[in-house]
């Protein structure tokens, strides 16, 4: 029983299904910086999940990381009143360009052009 119990929580652990709302989404895997993550897209909403276990000391950097991927992946940004979540577990609305325009990607250290106005 014991084994039973450790299987099946092993496998929820190890889980990267959507939430409910974002089934049906397209999902992006990703590896960045030696950690994997599935970048889900619905729509407007995004909904990150990293994969795997993370020391304490990088999830500051896998949070910024985090909202690099969303930009790259999804070709729009997100906005930050919607942002919830954590290292784990991030999702957010999505802003994106009209049809035809560029992504709207800043540059590494501002990715989504807040410090230049870009």
């Amino acid at each position: 029983m014991r084994i039973l119990v450790f299987l099946l929580v092993w496998c929820l652990a190890a889980c990267d299904s959507p939430a409910p709302q974002m089934m049906g989404g397209t999902e992006t895997k990703v590896t960045r910086d030696g950690y994997s993550y599935a970048v889900w897209q619905k729509g407007y909403s995004v909904e990150v999940i990293r994969i795997g276990y993370a020391r304490r000391a990088d999830l500051p950097k896998i949070r910024e990381t985090m909202l690099v991927l969303i930009a790259e992946v999804t070709g729009c940004i997100p906005t930050m009143r919607s942002l919830q979540g954590d290292a784990g577990e991030m999702r957010a609305r999505l802003r994106c360009p009209r049809k035809g325009a560029h992504p709207v990607i800043g540059t590494a250290e501002d990715p989504f052009g807040y410090i230049t106005g870009s």
